[in-house]
C-alpha cells in the first residue's frame, strides 16, 4: 500500500503537519463509518506519520486495526495519543 500514488500523497501532506494538526486530522473521522480505498490510503499514512514520530498510538491501533472510536488528544510529555472520554 505505501507505494500507491494516493498513500504517497496522503504522507506527503501528513510530514508537513504539526502534532495538534495530526491530531486534529485523526479526531475527523471519529465516528466515520464510510469506507473505500481512499479512506485505507489514509488512514494507513496517518498512522505511519504519527509512528514515523515515535508516537505511542497503542489506544488506537494495535499493529493490526486502527479504532476511530474515540477522540483523542496528544499528552506531550508521555508523548501519546490519549483517548479523550
Amino acid at each position: 500500500m505505501q507505494q500507491h500514488i494516493y498513500y504517497i500523497r496522503y504522507a506527503l501532506r501528513f510530514a508537513d503537519l504539526q502534532i495538534p494538526q495530526l491530531v486534529t486530522v485523526f479526531n475527523t473521522q471519529v465516528q466515520n463509518r464510510g469506507w473505500s480505498s481512499m479512506r485505507a490510503y489514509h488512514d494507513r499514512a496517518l498512522i505511519d506519520e504519527f509512528q514515523r514520530r515515535s508516537i505511542d498510538i497503542s489506544s488506537v491501533y494495535d499493529d493490526k486495526a486502527i479504532s476511530f472510536a474515540h477522540p483523542v488528544r496528544y499528552d506531550m510529555q508521555g508523548n501519546k495519543l490519549v483517548l479523550v472520554s
